[in-house]
Order: structure tokens, then sequence, then C-alpha cells
């Protein structure tokens, strides 16, 4: 398709014996945000190197608006030049300061030293670093430190910007800031991106389209509220959220619900625990007796753990003035939303 920036075909990539990428078919449209989710060696970071030959695949096809990249009759140098990139170790030079770091690769490109320290200024201005330009990377916090990284891969103005893991390594709070400063950045630019990491909650919180990957294989694709509502399998389930999930047996006892499939998932948030005077959706279960195990407060957000039958569940109440906290060992009546149960397959071992 026209509007399709980096298209992925039929994508294999073999260290040895061990398949990391298997059949990966994707493309990316100008201007998304497209996250690749997955568990540590699902092959997520090797196929975001895929995109900018950093690994050469052992089969198929990288394609930039149409043309091949790993053809030997394509300009790869020229290509890079419109591809920025941040990995999840900063991969800054020590002996640089972060202005120096920021600058390198417009050096490489022989811009000269005026248009250079005007672009430097101007990215450290973008993604709020200033007063920081003289400092070497041991001078600065982790937060700082991706921040020139991100600048560095900015200041080229690229028309693609990959992004391998970048907060990983940072605290929850300095996490939450710069993902929101990196989507900011990147509406205001326009630039067609890929980020890669194993946080559903950070997917979900920058994304347009996501693609959850394990074992290699692409296992779903779709929009955050596609992939958290409507998870595909057993894998997905449980990746994404923090499903309860049933055996066909559970869901017959506790529900009277026949799975046409081997399970049932169970939004945390699909159950209710009953109180007097409440309001609910009309398509609740009967009451399901429970028993508080434990209880997290999590914002503004309690997470009970209730066992019911011989099933002990994940429920999430909204955290209101007015919300009863119940303490571990309370009788309390549980509602399923029957409208938001789930039957999925069971996973299959490879």
């Amino acid at each position: 398709m026209a509007d399709n920036v980096i298209e992925l075909v039929h994508l294999q990539k073999q260290f040895g014996d061990h398949a990391v990428l298997r059949d990966i078919n994707l493309s990316v449209k100008k201007g998304e945000v497209l996250s690749i989710i997955g568990a540590s060696g699902s092959g997520k970071s090797t196929m975001l190197r895929c995109i900018n030959l950093l690994e050469t695949p052992s089969s198929g096809q990288v394609l930039y608006h149409g043309q091949d990249i790993t053809a030997k009759d394509f300009n790869l140098t020229q290509y890079r030049t419109k591809v920025g990139m941040v990995f999840q170790s900063y991969a800054l030079f020590p002996n640089m300061t972060a202005a120096e770091n920021i600058a390198f690769g417009l050096k490489m490109n022989g811009v000269p030293a005026a248009e250079t320290a005007k672009n430097v200024s101007d990215a450290v201005a973008l993604v709020e670093l200033s007063g920081n330009e003289k400092k070497y990377p041991h001078q600065l916090s982790g937060g700082q430190k991706q921040r020139v990284a991100l600048a560095r891969a900015l200041v080229t103005e690229p028309r693609i910007l990959l992004l391998d893991e970048p907060l990983s390594a940072l605290d929850a709070r300095i996490r939450r800031n710069l993902r929101e400063q990196i989507r900011s950045i990147q509406k205001d630019l326009h630039l067609t991106t890929v980020f890669v990491t194993h946080d559903q909650e950070e997917a979900m919180t920058v994304s347009d389209r996501i693609f959850l990957m394990n074992r290699g294989a692409i296992v779903q694709q779709g929009t955050p509220e596609e992939v958290y509502l409507n998870p595909a399998d057993e894998f997905a389930a449980r990746f994404i959220g923090s499903y309860n999930l049933l055996t066909k047996a559970e869901a017959k006892v506790l529900l009277e619900f026949d799975s046409p499939e081997d399970l049932v998932a169970v939004r945390p948030e699909s159950v209710f625990v009953r109180e007097e005077g409440g309001k609910y959706p009309e398509t609740c279960s009967e009451p399901v007796d429970g028993r508080v195990v434990s209880h997290q407060l999590l914002g503004n957000v309690i997470r009970y753990r209730i066992a019911a039958a011989d099933t002990v569940l994940t429920v999430d109440v909204m955290n209101r003035s007015s919300t009863r906290l119940y303490a571990p060992e309370s009788a309390v009546k549980l509602l399923f939303n029957l409208a938001e149960l789930r039957p999925l397959a069971a996973q299959t071992q490879h």
C-alpha cells in the first residue's frame, strides 16, 4: 500500500538451527507508532535490527516505500540517514559530552559546524536537556542519558524512529514521563515509529497498533483496545493484562457457562464485588459466593484475590472514597459480566 513506509514480507531469521523470526509479515504506516511486544527471547529486538539491517534476514524482504533494502543495488547508506535508533543501553560515547554525543551523526554526515551547533541546540531543547550539554555520560542520570540518546537519534531529522526497549532501565516515574515525551515528540514530528518493549502498559500508552510476539512469531495484532479486549489465545491473555483463565470445568461450576474452547478468559474488571444498592450490568451472572484471600492498593484500583469454589480470582475494583475495603477472610458475593467472557484455545507447546 502507498502509505506503508516499512513492510516485512515473509521475514525469517536463523541463528544456526534456532529460528528467531518465523515468517514475519507486517507493515508500518506513515506517522504511526507500532509497538512490538513480547517476552524476552521472543525475537522482537532481532526484528527491529532487521529493519535497519543491523541483522541480515535469512530470507524474506524488508521494504522501504516498496524497495527491498536487502537488495544489492539498494543504497543502504542513504537509507540509514533516514533512520534514527535508540537502544536500551544508551550506547553513548563515554569520552564525549552530551552535546558531542548528539552531534556525532551530523559530523559523520559532514554537516557544517554552525548548522550542527544549531541543530544540537534545537534537539537539546526538544528533549528538555538544557543545562546538561557539557556533562559527560557518567555525570548524567539514567533518564538524562536516555534523553541524550533520543536527541542524537532525532537531530539528523530521520523519517523513521526505531526504539529498542528505550525505557526499561529507568525507574517507574521517569519511565512514565519519558514515554509521554516520546509520544509527544513523535506526534509533533510525524515520525514513523517502531517501539520494542516487554512492558504491555508502555505499549498500550504509546501505540497506534500493537503486534504481540511469541517464540519468533506474531500471534496477535490490532489496536491497543482490540488486543486487550480480545486476546487471541492463552498466551495473549496471560501476557496482556491480568486475565483470569478458567478451565471449561471451572466456568461450568462457577457460571453455568458452556465454553466451546478449553479456557474462558475473564478480565479483573469484569468481576464485581456486589454491594447493597449497587448498580451492575444487566448481563451479570447470578451471585457467586467468594472469600477474600488478599488485597492490594494500586492507587485508584483495589486488586483483590478472591477464592470462589476451587478457583482464586483476581478482581479489580475502583478505589473511590465510598468504596468499602474488604479484609482477608471476608465473605463476599461476586457478579460476573457474562457479556465479557472470552472463550480461548489453550496454548500449544512447540
